[in-house]
């Protein structure tokens, strides 16, 4: 049994937790932006190609004591490194976080433990020096109220990075937030979606895969698929797995729009890009079913009039690069009132790192959530509106 580490947005641990668990796997705990889990060898290429929410997963290589550099260095040399890194890997130590611990100098830790490393390596595979020639593998490391945590990244490029995106445009919603917010909002795909600000199409591609069980990492690579625990044909197996889970069976009301014609073309390219890459995955177990693609349209958000009795307005209307100064943004807010009027009974969430924004749109919830995704600081507001069934 492994223990794996899986980073997300700071808010959305229990979400990322909750993804894990359906997943079939147990946690075991979770720290602000981190959730640990155990899983069997299968998770460590599922939950890169499954998980929605994560940004990284990490296989854990150690833990334990480290109040000074020789525990560190020790804990460090003592993993078999040989077992996970090949002779001509590039090995970089590219992040360190310490935390209420007597070792708190970032790059002395990180200098300490990369030379652990090459010892280890060196004295196992009698060699004075590597010729790191080959692919990078990446090592963080946390070091928390002195215990030392050693993670080996299986994931690579940041796992919101699908592969369908071919152009973000201005300060672009990162892919796993978006996908959190439709958990947070436990928006389901028999009701009805609007992005009223959709800019290049995030929320509403992300919910389509939801919508269709696609899985969210078919279009990518892994740093699993370099390191020598990687199980081709098993991960060629999980790939036909979750191949046969996407359904095409259903119907779903997904749309998008923005005033920037520019946005909107470049939200319908990469929702195409997106259902090509779940097509790909249909034909490669021989199935020639297509995935339905959302509709974006140009307009403006006061033009717009609620197509269904009820439904889903979720947005990240612009703010700061995508807008200008905070008076652009309060006005923009204050003009979204039109919204709660044209769109009477549908559930509303607006994620955006713009202060006062409740005052400036003119209606309170008492539910809001935190979010730090990077370095960006942000609150979603939710505002339940739909009437409830009785």
């Amino acid at each position: 049994m492994n223990t794996l580490v899986a980073l997300c947005a700071v808010g959305c641990e229990k979400i990322l937790g909750n993804e894990i668990k359906h997943l079939g796997y147990k946690l075991v705990s979770n720290a602000p932006g981190r959730v640990s889990f155990l899983g069997d060898d299968d998770a460590l290429f599922r939950a890169n190609l499954c998980l929605r929410t994560a940004d990284r997963v990490y296989l854990q290589l150690a833990q334990y004591s480290a109040y000074d550099f020789d525990e560190l260095y020790e804990g460090a040399y003592s993993i078999n490194w040989q077992d996970f890194l090949k002779k001509d890997s590039r090995i970089i130590v590219d992040k360190v976080r310490t935390y209420k611990s007597k070792l708190n100098s970032e790059h002395s830790v990180q200098k300490m433990v990369h030379k652990a490393i090459y010892s280890k390596l060196g004295d196992v595979w009698h060699m004075q020096t590597l010729p790191e020639t080959g692919e990078q593998s990446d090592i963080r490391i946390y070091v928390d109220e002195n215990q030392a945590l050693i993670l080996l990244d299986l994931s690579g490029l940041p796992l919101h990075k699908r592969g369908y995106r071919t152009d973000g445009g201005i300060a672009p919603l990162r892919e796993t937030t978006a996908a959190a917010l439709l958990q947070e909002m436990m928006w389901r795909r028999k009701t009805p979606l609007h992005d009223p600000f959709c800019g290049s199409g995030t929320i509403a591609i992300e919910a389509t895969l939801y919508a269709f069980d696609v899985a969210p990492g078919f279009g990518r690579r892994f740093a699993l698929e370099n390191l020598p625990i990687y199980n081709k044909k098993r991960a060629e197996e999980i790939r036909a797995q979750e191949a046969e889970k996407i359904r095409t069976d259903v119907e779903v009301r997904i749309t998008g729009s923005d005033i920037d014609a520019a946005a909107v073309e470049r939200a319908r390219k990469n929702a195409e890009y997106a259902c090509v890459m779940a097509g790909r995955a249909l034909k490669s177990i021989g199935k020639s079913a297509h995935i339905q693609r959302p509709d974006f349209i140009q307009s403006d958000f006061a033009d717009l009039e609620a197509p269904y009795e009820t439904g889903l307005l979720l947005c990240n209307p612009p703010y700061g690069e995508r807008l200008g100064d905070a008076e652009q943004a309060a006005e923009l807010y204050q003009k979204m009132g039109s919204l709660w009027t044209d769109f009477p009974d549908w559930d509303l969430g607006v994620i955006t790192s713009a202060e006062g924004f409740e005052e400036n749109f003119g209606h309170k919830t008492g539910h809001t959530k935190k979010i730090k995704s990077g370095n960006l600081d942000t609150v979603f507001y939710i505002y339940n509106r739909a009437p409830k069934k009785a």
